[in-house]
């Protein structure tokens, strides 16, 4: 199934979607995920009145409402080399605040405290089960309810200088996230993963090139901490990540997902 989060007249409203003659439409409304309190189930009344709309004149809002965003650092080998690190030995793991997330179209900031906003696409799980302690011969993928997009943007210069990253990857609207959820992909055969600025190609990587799959990072997150449904884990972005200036433009683009787009501001 490929979902979405979209503005309507109703508030807040989950789509299924689907694809007619190759273009995909938001069919029928879903009823909202558990996760997400601030969402209204939808009324008898607006179901029976919704129209399909296309997925491209609709309002996208974050398909997601994480309680923790767990991202996974340098899990391919060329960004690790490029920032002039070793491969990690064990997954590399960080939080993400969730008061960073927005929404595809919508501006990420330039704060003023850094010097340098690098851009890192990458290919995000998002959890569909309450889980812990998942077990070495427990089947991840039941754990699972799709994959989306994050920009997991960074001030560099202050990631080096802090030590620590609270900072440098929490900043409002350093997350974004979208445009859908989708769990018709399969990473384990190779997705590709492109980020373009401006429309100059900078990223591209595959999922085959983690350095720790899918299977390793939610064994490894869920021993230490409990992941719940609408939890998102970026897996790691390619090599090219570089810096954004006010006015450009970024885009993450996963075939099956489709393309995030961000300006900045």
């Amino acid at each position: 199934m490929k979902y979405c989060r979209f503005e309507t007249e109703a508030g807040p409203q989950y789509g299924k979607i689907a694809d007619f003659a190759g273009n995909l439409w938001i069919e029928r409304l879903l009823p909202p995920f558990e996760e997400d309190p601030l969402s209204t189930k939808p009324t008898k009344a607006f179901t029976g009145a919704f129209e399909p709309v296309p997925l491209l004149s609709a309002k996208l809002l974050a398909p997601v409402v994480p309680s923790k965003i767990v991202c996974i650092g340098r899990n391919y080998r060329e960004h690790a080399a490029e920032l002039g690190n070793e491969p990690p030995k064990e997954p590399l793991v960080f939080l993400k605040a969730p008061s960073s997330v927005i929404a595809p179209e919508e501006p990420i900031q330039i704060p003023s405290q850094s010097q340098r906003v690098d851009f890192e696409g990458e290919l995000a799980i998002v959890i569909g089960r309450r889980a812990s302690k998942i077990g070495t011969d427990e089947p991840v993928a039941f754990y699972i309810r799709g994959y989306t997009i994050v920009n997991d943007v960074t001030a560099r210069d202050l990631q080096k200088s802090d030590g620590q990253w609270w900072r440098a990857k929490g900043f409002d609207s350093f997350c974004p996230i979208g445009p859908i959820v989708t769990d018709e992909i399969d990473p384990e055969a190779g997705i590709t993963v492109e980020t373009r600025l401006n429309g100059e190609l900078r990223q591209q990587g595959n999922t085959r090139d983690f350095i720790f799959p899918i299977d390793v990072l939610l064994r490894h997150i869920t021993a230490a901490m409990t992941l719940y449904p609408g939890d998102v884990i970026p897996t790691g972005t390619p090599a090219g990540v570089s810096p954004m200036q006010p006015g450009d433009s970024v885009e993450v683009a996963i075939d099956g997902i489709g393309v995030l787009r961000n300006p900045v501001l």
